[in-house]
């Protein structure tokens, strides 16, 4: 009777072990399930902040905070080395701290991560001791992982989440941390092309007028405000006979008046740049073709009625000074919102270019 209660109990005991075994490995099996669609939705949200009208910065910190929010990091930041120096690009640590983070490419501890492109976690085992990068704090973090990321083999920087708990990333899925920071580097080199047309941006040297790559970039933001807007290019037909006869100081301050005509007759939420040599861009934000037209019309007749005296420079002894007048070419066209401005201002600086040089008109295309 006792072994029959006995054997009884073994086989309710084995039973036991087995079915908290099979829940184990359904909770384990759920939880990464889980992690994979955490991932996933983290990825979308990427996508959808890349693809935001924003700055290069604003997008870079919003993908980190989405990385703080949805995978509970207490701490993450983003350093990126840009050739000359180390920057945050990105981190919810107070700035006190700032020199420390973005100078972890020179700790002995992640030097090793860095050339072997793998990453490095440390952690403290008791309350009262720090993490070996840390100089003047105790407190703020207990637990860290170092990436370091790399764009097609170069080294760009790295990737660092904290924890205010020892060992607290000791259980961590570091495969969905691998996909993590695949993404995190997927983001940068896209926002670092949107970042280089940001820095570029130039102050025309005579007119004051921002580039043509300001288009681009804060440009674009403006008049993606609206789903379409007119887009018009237009040249100075008769610059290089200008430069020619009366000299290269009158052709620039033909430039410089012409430059000055549309700016005090344009509003300001609209959008005006030199776009390249003679040619420049007009964009009317929300305001289709035939809206431009009078203006268009207008602003054309009061250009071409300028009477520009030649500039002194250009002037030989015992001559009279000339008088330059511009002529202006015009072509129009719609942008859309969410298509590529680019190919809309090459389209019309195309047609502008192959037109003949006596050509003075408006064009609608």
């Amino acid at each position: 009777m006792i072994i029959a209660i006995i054997i009884l109990l073994v086989v309710i005991i084995v039973f036991l072990m087995l079915y908290n075994m099979s829940v184990h490995k359904k909770i384990d099996t759920f939880s990464n399930l889980n992690q994979k669609i955490v991932s996933l939705n983290v990825l979308q949200e990427f996508m959808d902040t890349i693809s935001e009208e924003t700055t290069a910065n604003e997008k870079i910190k919003k993908i980190n905070n989405i990385l703080i929010e949805k995978y509970d990091i207490k701490y993450s930041t983003i350093v990126v080395y840009n050739g000359a120096e180390y920057n945050i690009k990105a981190t919810n640590v107070e700035e006190k701290h700032w020199d420390t983070l973005r100078n972890l490419h020179s700790e002995q501890i992640f030097k090793d991560s860095i050339e072997t492109a793998t990453p490095k976690y440390i952690t403290v085992d008791k309350e009262g001791e720090r993490l070996p990068y840390q100089k003047m704090e105790f407190g703020r973090a207990k637990s860290a992982m170092f990436f370091p990321l790399y764009i097609d083999n170069v080294y760009i920087g790295y990737w660092i989440i904290e924890s205010g708990k020892p060992h607290d990333f000791d259980n961590i899925d570091t495969t969905i941390l691998e996909v993590v920071k695949n993404n995190i580097i997927s983001a940068i080199k896209t926002i670092e092309k949107q970042d280089i047309v940001e820095n570029i941006v130039r102050d025309d040297e005579f007119t004051g007028l921002k580039s043509e790559e300001y288009l681009y970039g804060e440009g674009k933001r403006k008049i993606d405000q609206y789903d379409t807007s007119a887009v018009c290019m237009f040249k100075i037909t008769n610059i290089v006979d200008i430069n020619e006869t009366l000299g290269r100081h009158t052709g620039n301050q033909v430039i410089t008046k012409i430059s000055d005509v549309v700016r005090q007759n344009i509003s300001a939420e609209y959008v005006f740049v030199r776009y390249m040599g003679p040619k420049f861009v007009i964009i009317f934000s929300g305001i289709d073709t035939e809206g431009v037209t009078n203006f268009i019309t207008d602003i054309k007749e009061k250009m071409e009625n300028l009477k520009i005296q030649q500039v002194e420079e250009d002037v030989y002894e015992g001559e009279e000074p000339e008088i330059a007048r511009p002529k202006i070419n015009i072509a129009v066209t719609t942008y859309y919102k969410g298509t590529a401005l680019e190919g809309t201002t090459k389209k019309l600086e195309n047609y502008i270019d192959a037109a003949k040089p006596e050509e003075s008109q408006i064009n609608y295309i």
